[in-house]
């Protein structure tokens, strides 16, 4: 093709007839009119393109081409054919065919002597930032992409084009890049770390103590249970869904809380070490749960209890207080606590007076039915001897007691004045007996000899890391609220009481089905060895042990304390009842807590340290004496009493009328109290 640029006609490329510019086909041939171009590849030098300036000029093709301008010959054959025919007619193969193009592309790329960083060019030149290959997929990304989009895979801060002396191996480029990754992840993860350190605190120290707190609250939260913690939180909240579902399970409600689940709990205000489901009931008031929980526990009655403290709560919190105030110590090498005032609780002798029904259900809200019936079953424990129980008619009750765990000063404290010991009032001061230095050295020499004389009769002996361990382990549990006690503390109770304590119990522990697991050890006589028996008064007191609780055993005032018979009276206006010092077989009670110089003179004690007497049987029984109650302590018993007589009078009154009941908690107290 060619165009002529004299008279502006174009010359046909097949008949080469020349035509008037207007004509857009060949006037003699009817072929195409050739276009009009320009060589794209002569543009890239910028004298060419400047001299280039007009329409007329024929470019040059980019492909082999022959001589004449109107034919071209194919690269693969050489067959010479027609410039209008777009394949060879010899071998079909195409006019521009790929090795051409790559050709004439390759006039465009930029020379390798040529090449400078990326940033660095574009910044000369002012144009745009090149597309960076990923190195896994080789995916050409735009300039801001921080990731491949194909791949997903991190940017490389170094890319291949840019550096003539990197190896571009997939390995390399693959390696570089997780390399490149892992970096980051790790800057991130000490940047984080760093971050937390320093919100936490500013030490290494600090540091470490604060992933030690870590590590033991994610220990805790693997080892506690759940649905036992679920109910202490359900007394709290006053929900008893989680409480009955832990007894359903077969939970224990005299389980107590340990410094770890306390610490788990999260509630210091609210929950304290020793504290069990009864503890946290009577504390919060859950009335309802109290009777649930304490349904469940053996050696508590069901249904209502209206015991003194009950009904006259005002009358009871002034009789702990005035017993808190009567606690002394003696300045003496033995500074051990005790109580100055001396008193013995009994039931009037005026709930004789009442109809039969009356007294009937006195006693059954006063009273302990399953442990009275525990004591004097076979073998009988109390009231065994007609002789005591009906000629000197001196009977012993089991006054009803809470299961709390604390069963034993709460005893105590019934036996003498008639009250709960809610304050732990003899708690305290037998805590103070044991850790201070001169009485706790003096407790701790009769308790390893008295317990070394048993180890040696059961033919095994302790070394003195264990004698120390199991002091250290009685020392502590005197000073938490609800743990269970043992026969040291009943010895350091004798001593702040300054009188004989005497424990009336089974012998053996039994299961649920009535088998004997185990040996009770409680059953015995407790004297204050370590006084003065001149500094001690000679009337004891009585309770009673079932299956690891303890209840108040108390008498009845005498009918001679109403009739004034003076042979039971004594001079000095006591009425007297009678304890019995042997079993049902006539062997003398255990006495506990005796030196080895005193061992087989038992009988002797007891005559020292009690009134001791025999009866026409040969039974030896000691003196029990009743003063006249202090002042809190009648008015407690009197306002009590007068319920049941009110009851009395409205039962027999011409026109019958139920008296309004005061829902006194059979297993708790009132919030008043």
């Amino acid at each position: 093709m060619s165009l002529d640029s004299e008279a502006n006609k174009w010359t046909c490329e097949y008949c080469t007839y020349e035509n008037f510019p207007s004509a857009a086909k060949c006037t003699m041939c009817k072929g195409a009119k050739p276009l009009i171009t320009e060589d794209i590849y002569k543009l890239g030098n910028d004298t060419q393109s400047h001299n280039s300036s007009t329409l007329n000029t024929v470019p040059s093709s980019p492909l082999k081409q022959s001589d004449k301008c109107n034919t071209w010959r194919c690269d693969i054959c050489k067959h010479v054919n027609s410039i209008g025919s777009k394949e060879c007619v010899a071998c079909n193969t195409s006019r521009y065919n790929e090795a051409s193009v790559q050709e004439q592309l390759s006039s465009l790329t930029i020379g390798e002597n040529e090449l400078v960083p990326a940033a660095v060019n574009d910044q000369q030149r002012g144009q745009p930032n090149q597309k960076w290959s990923c190195p896994v997929c080789t995916y050409e990304n735009w300039p801001k992409a921080m990731k491949c989009i194909m791949c997903l895979s991190i940017r490389n801060r170094i890319s291949p084009v840019s550096s003539t002396n990197c190896i571009n191996s997939p390995e390399r480029e693959l390696f570089v890049n997780s390399r490149t990754t892992e970096d980051n992840l790790n800057r991130s993860r000490k940047a984080n770390i760093r971050r937390m350190d320093d919100s936490r605190c500013t030490s290494p120290s600090n540091n470490i103590e604060t992933e030690k707190k870590l590590k033991q609250q994610r220990k805790l939260q693997r080892n506690i249970d759940r649905p036992w913690l679920n109910a202490c939180m359900g007394v709290l909240n006053g929900d008893p869904a989680p409480v009955l579902a832990y007894m359903a399970a077969g939970g224990n409600p005299s389980r107590q809380l340990t410094q770890n689940e306390v610490t788990a709990l999260g509630r210091p205000s609210a929950f304290d070490v020793g504290y069990t489901l009864v503890h946290l009931a009577i504390r919060f008031n859950r009335e309802d749960m109290l009777a649930t929980l304490l349904s469940h526990i053996e050696g508590s009655s069901s249904g209502i209890k209206r015991v003194p403290s009950y009904v006259a709560p005002d009358l009871a919190a002034d009789i702990r207080r005035f017993f808190e105030s009567d606690v002394r110590q003696r300045k003496s090498n033995f500074a051990c606590p005790f109580v100055n005032e001396q008193t013995t609780f009994f039931l009037p002798a005026e709930i004789e007076d009442l109809p039969s029904i009356i007294q009937e259900q006195l006693f059954e809200e006063i009273l302990d039915k399953d442990v009275q019936q525990q004591l004097e079953a076979h073998p009988p424990v109390i009231n065994w001897s007609l002789e005591v129980t009906s000629h000197l008619g001196s009977r012993l009750y089991a006054l009803w007691n809470r299961s709390a765990g604390d069963c034993l000063l709460d005893s105590v404290m019934q036996a003498t004045w008639g009250v709960f010991d809610r304050e732990s009032i003899l708690r305290k001061a037998m805590f103070d007996a044991l850790s201070h230095p001169h009485s706790g050295h003096m407790f701790y020499s009769r308790w390893r000899e008295y317990e070394t004389i048993q180890a040696m009769m059961m033919h095994f002996s302790l070394e003195e890391t264990q004698w120390q361990n199991d002091w250290s382990a009685l020392v502590a549990l005197a000073n938490q609220p609800g743990s269970s006690l043992e026969q040291l503390h009943v010895f350091v109770l004798a001593h702040i009481l300054r009188r004989p304590i005497i424990i009336y119990g089974v012998k053996y522990v039994k299961s649920f089905r009535g088998e004997n697991i185990g040996y009770a050890k409680f059953e015995g006589v407790y004297l204050p060895l370590l006084w003065e028996p001149n500094f001690c008064i000679k009337s004891p007191l009585a309770l009673g042990y079932t299956r690891g609780h303890f209840s108040a055993l108390v008498p009845m005032e005498p009918e001679a304390a109403t009739s004034m018979n003076t042979h039971i009276k004594s001079e000095s206006d006591l009425y007297v009842t009678f304890l019995p010092l042997m079993d049902h077989n006539h062997i003398i009670l255990p006495v506990h807590f005796i030196s080895q110089t005193e061992m087989g003179r038992e009988e002797r004690l007891l005559r020292q340290w009690l009134d001791v007497c025999v009866t026409d049987s040969g039974l030896l029984i000691a003196q029990q004496k009743l003063q006249q109650r202090p002042l809190l302590v009648a008015q407690m018993v009197e306002e009590w009493l007068n319920y049941y007589r009110r009851l009395a009078h409205m039962s027999i009154a011409p026109f019958h009328r139920p008296i309004p009941v005061q829902d006194y908690s059979s297993e708790g107290e009132t919030d008043d109290e």
